[in-house]
């Protein structure tokens, strides 16, 4: 067998660490620059605290665990939203639960959340988020899919009576349409398997979006999948393919760090081909 000059084995390592080397972080670590925060009302407050006003400390950087995180108090709803719009890509980061709750959701499990596509004015949903679709952060339902005001398709096992039993991801399973989060049904579809990992530590979250279609995965495994993501605009739909990304406060203290992204042409290898149920 010839052996490789060392040189050409250097020039073609370089190669391979370069090609996955596009990852780009969506914070620096230091402060909130290319974000913009978004506080509605406290609990039992008349009126929102509005943009880029925290006077509660809601968002802060802190060190944890020997490297920046972003802790969320939880304290007032509200959004940390990127001042960008994102489309085609790959999301990934970590996140773990702190102890602190906050009323009304002290008795409540754990609540956050990613929502990606974002579009319209902040505090549209509730008085906490922009229209978007919605990666699931919370305590047993890590990976489900919620709509706020955006459209997809989803296989799975359509609930008699979502109202009570949400609908479930199953690939495979009946196509159905999900819409408004507090219409008939409701706009949750329940995850294909709990990943998350015991309180206290740290979860890795992926989101792949490319086209109308977006995965979830926790923990490196596949919890849902919709498809012909779209929005309503003047009465008509319309694909909704890229918006803005936001980080959830929903009561709870909750951390994230490792936040980045990188632009995709297709669906990275890991989650093209997603499980069975119980798999």
């Amino acid at each position: 067998m010839s052996r490789v000059p060392p040189l050409l084995l250097a020039l073609v390592f370089v190669h391979i660490v370069r090609a996955d080397d596009n990852w780009q972080p969506l914070l620096n670590g230091k402060d909130f620059t290319g974000w913009e925060t978004y506080l509605g009302k406290p609990h039992n407050g008349k009126e929102a605290i509005g943009l880029n006003k925290d006077p509660h400390g809601v968002f802060q950087v802190v060190q944890l665990d020997g490297a920046p995180a972003i802790r969320i108090s939880g304290h007032v709803i509200g959004t940390l939203t990127t001042l960008k719009e994102y489309g085609d890509y790959w999301l990934r980061l970590e996140f773990k639960w702190g102890e602190k709750k906050w009323p009304p959701e002290e008795k409540n499990p754990r609540n956050s959340g990613v929502l990606y596509h974002c579009f319209g004015p902040h505090g549209a949903i509730v008085g906490m988020c922009m229209r978007s679709h919605e990666f699931q952060i919370k305590e047993k339902e890590c990976g489900d899919y919620w709509s706020s005001d955006a459209i997809v398709d989803v296989e799975g096992d359509p609930s008699a009576d979502p109202k009570e039993t949400p609908h479930r991801f199953k690939p495979g399973g009946k196509k159905f349409t999900v819409h408004d989060p507090l219409g008939d049904p409701p706009g949750r579809v329940a995850h294909l398997k709990d990943y998350e990992k015991p309180h206290g530590q740290w979860n890795k979250i992926d989101l792949v979006c490319l086209g109308g279609k977006a995965i979830h995965a926790v923990n490196g495994k596949v919890t849902m999948m919709v498809t012909n993501s779209r929005r309503k605009s003047n009465g008509k739909e319309e694909p909704l393919t890229r918006g803005k990304i936001q980080l959830l406060s929903e009561g709870a203290e909750v951390y994230f760090r490792k936040i980045e992204w990188k632009p995709i042409t297709e669906i990275p290898e890991a989650y093209r081909k997603v499980p069975k149920a119980g798999s």
